[in-house]
């Protein structure tokens, strides 16, 4: 998902009709001239600085920033301009139908992520005794919170090795008002305490070294959620080993994985779960995306 800043964007007639006429406003309209970029961005970000949804920003459009909301955009646009993810200026992103704080310490939800959502909530659906699962690299802890917001009775506990990371993701949960039912622990993959579960979902870095550069939003977003190793399946072949021995049966495992190594992970799922019916899925741009092993 391109969370990167094009180079133009022609938005400072749009500044210029909802500013004074400032010094800073000025800046702003000599400035933008030089990016590209769609006029929704810029609406987004006034909708941000001043508090207002952006239905209400089009209906109001004599509106006036205030200096302190004018010094905010201007601090924003340079942010913008530097190549940082609008969802870091914002301090949120959507994901399944919530909103969840993010930072630079956890990686931004992307909506291809919202399929293993869905299919671990389709097979919930199914099962209706399996409500234990384990959000393996839990980030944000938008997989964990939107599991368990639309399973009530499920049970979650959510794993991350960064205490940031995990800090984000409790807020996240106390947002949602999923806190009770989602336990946090700072572990490296899976504790060793850990005992039978049902299901595991794993949106583990996946990247593989030589491939980052490529990633656009490489210098903001954090490279521990990135970094998948020399060929990308390091962390996930770590944790289909781990979890041969605590899947249930009924049991399902979801992995995210790189475009170019699905088959490679569906490879791997039969290596540790011989016996279990393993799917390999493609997301909307027809990317191999999600490996689904189920032990039935």
């Amino acid at each position: 998902m391109n969370f990167s800043t094009p180079k133009k964007l022609n938005v400072w007639r749009t500044l210029k009709a909802m500013t004074n006429e400032t010094p800073a406003v000025s800046s702003f309209r000599d400035r933008l001239r030089e990016i590209d970029q769609p006029h929704q961005i810029a609406l987004v970000l006034l909708a941000h600085v001043l508090g207002k949804p952006k239905t209400w920003l089009l209906a109001h459009p004599e509106t006036h920033l205030t200096k302190a909301q004018a010094n905010q955009m201007e601090s924003l646009l340079c942010r913008l301009e530097a190549g940082e993810p609008l969802p870091y200026l914002l301090g949120k992103q959507e994901f399944f139908g919530l909103e969840f704080e993010v930072n630079p310490s956890v990686l931004i939800p992307r909506p291809e992520t919202e399929f293993m959502v869905e299919t671990a909530l389709s097979w919930l659906a199914v099962q209706s005794g399996a409500r234990k699962g384990v959000d393996v690299g839990t980030g944000s802890g938008c997989i964990a919170v939107s599991l368990v917001s639309n399973c009530p009775d499920l049970q979650m506990l959510a794993t991350d090795i960064s205490q940031e990371a995990l800090d984000v993701a409790a807020r996240n949960a106390q947002k949602h008002n999923t806190s009770d039912r989602i336990l946090f622990e700072r572990v490296d993959l899976l504790p060793d305490t850990i005992g039978k579960t049902d299901l595991i979902c794993a949106n583990l870095p996946y990247i593989p070294t030589a491939k980052l550069p490529d990633v656009n939003s490489l210098p903001w977003e954090p490279s521990l959620a990135l970094d998948g190793g020399e060929h990308g399946l390091e962390l996930i072949e770590r944790l289909l080993a781990r979890s041969v021995s605590i899947l249930n049966t009924p049991g399902l495992i979801l992995l995210e994985t790189e475009e170019t190594l699905g088959a490679q992970t569906v490879q791997l799922a039969r290596r540790y779960f011989p016996a279990a019916e393993i799917t390999l899925y493609q997301d909307l741009s027809k990317r191999d995306r999600l490996v689904s092993i189920e032990m039935l």
